[in-house]
């Protein structure tokens, strides 16, 4: 099946239904090649309503909750923006097609190097990628405009307010495994 055809589905029944309204958010999603960063056993899935897993035990979340988050941080384009969690890279690329400069933390070495591949292979040159814990965030690439936590936490870390720059936005899944509530924390001061 046309994959343009199921991204622009996906979005006229999954995304724009539930109250993803932000252009610039919908525009990327009908850009980035989702299936692209799905395992081949799963790519049929690649559009569907719901988590997929992409190895090591690690899913890429739900359209419609990428595009959550991704509305809340209000993005206007050329935002240096942190995202702990890069996972498949998805969630980066849709950050990237907004026109951000992406950092990515990823703590597991073998979907860290296949995103740093897929964005390769996919032309992305907007996104940077390191190896580590993402809960001391980025340090050394401070002060971020905002940060996208793409996994659950059981607070929010310190060190990712403080990479903030004034007027920031932070946004976090944060609570115990099967009960988060997502978290927009503002830096003013």
């Amino acid at each position: 099946m046309d994959q343009a055809f199921l991204r622009k589905q996906m979005i006229d029944s999954q995304l724009i239904p539930r109250g993803i309204t932000d252009k610039k958010v919908l525009e990327a999603f009908l850009k980035v090649p989702r299936h692209e960063f799905i395992p081949k056993d799963f790519r049929s899935d690649a559009y569907t309503d719901h988590p997929v897993p992409i190895g090591e035990g690690q899913t890429i979340s739900q359209p419609y909750m990428v595009a959550l988050m991704t509305q809340l941080l209000s993005i206007n384009g050329g935002e240096k923006i942190l995202e702990i969690g890069t996972g498949s890279g998805y969630q980066a690329a849709i950050l990237s097609e907004m026109g951000a400069k992406v950092y990515t933390v990823e703590r597991n070495k073998d979907l860290y190097e296949k995103a740093k591949a897929i964005f390769l292979e996919l032309g992305y040159k907007n996104i940077e990628c390191g190896l580590g814990d993402g809960t001391l965030g980025w340090p050394e690439k401070t002060s971020f405009d905002a940060i996208i936590v793409t996994a659950a936490s059981p607070d929010i870390p310190e060190p990712l307010k403080d990479q903030l720059v004034r007027g920031g936005r932070l946004i976090i899944p944060v609570g115990p495994r099967h009960a988060q509530i997502l978290v927009e924390v503002k830096r003013n001061d």
